[in-house]
């Protein structure tokens, strides 16, 4: 099996003026967001990847793996449900070949799972906030504090069962907003608390 590289997290290794650049960038938050979370964010091994910026990055909560887990094996239950009933009651057995090929997609996807969770991370930097995600399609985009319009906090009744919530940043440009999910509830509404005051301090040049 593929070794997957860890980078741990938070970086005990950064330089003081590094530490201190991320201190400042969120001045009393940061024990509260890495509350519950992975200590490791994984990598891809091919040096093409998208390299992590220097900092601490922050991860999700790890209950975020277990509302996936259990959202997905509801899906393949009742995938499995309708086959079995199509095949057997009503002797379609058609239904097998597409029911066969999303069974294995739901499983391939639940196998997956705790790789790409792990591989979900932010960073809080002078500026703006840095996200990532992905193992196989990477993602890495950095949201300006000053261009947020709208920061949201969303859950449904699984993530109420965990205690988790997504926070969504919406900009000025669509295409750049950005939806950090799994984040413990505390976490969610420390950090949107945090960056909409970050936001509005930077818009009116304070």
């Amino acid at each position: 099996m593929t070794n997957i590289p860890e980078t741990p997290v938070p970086d005990s290794t950064h330089t003081p003026t590094e530490a201190a650049a991320s201190a400042d960038a969120a001045p009393g938050i940061a024990a509260t967001l890495d509350d519950g979370t992975y200590t490791s964010l994984i990598e891809p091994r091919s040096e093409r990847r998208l390299g992590l910026e220097q900092g601490v990055w922050h991860q999700i909560s790890r209950k975020y793996l277990w509302v996936q887990l259990i959202s997905s094996a509801t899906v393949l239950l009742i995938v499995t449900a309708a086959l079995l009933v199509l095949t057997l009651v009503l002797h379609q057995t058609w239904a097998l070949i597409p029911g066969g090929i999303l069974a294995v997609i739901l499983i391939w996807t639940m196998a997956i799972l705790p790789r790409q969770v792990r591989a979900i991370g932010y960073q809080l930097r002078q500026d703006d906030l840095v996200f990532r995600r992905g193992i196989l399609w990477q993602r890495m985009v950095a949201v300006p504090y000053g261009r947020m319009q709208l920061v949201d906090i969303t859950h449904g009744p699984l993530d109420r069962g965990f205690g988790i919530a997504q926070l969504k940043f919406v900009t000025a440009a669509a295409t750049t907003g950005v939806t950090i999910p799994g984040l413990a509830q505390t976490t969610a509404e420390t950090l949107r608390d945090h960056l909409v005051a970050v936001a509005e301090s930077r818009r009116t040049g304070l």
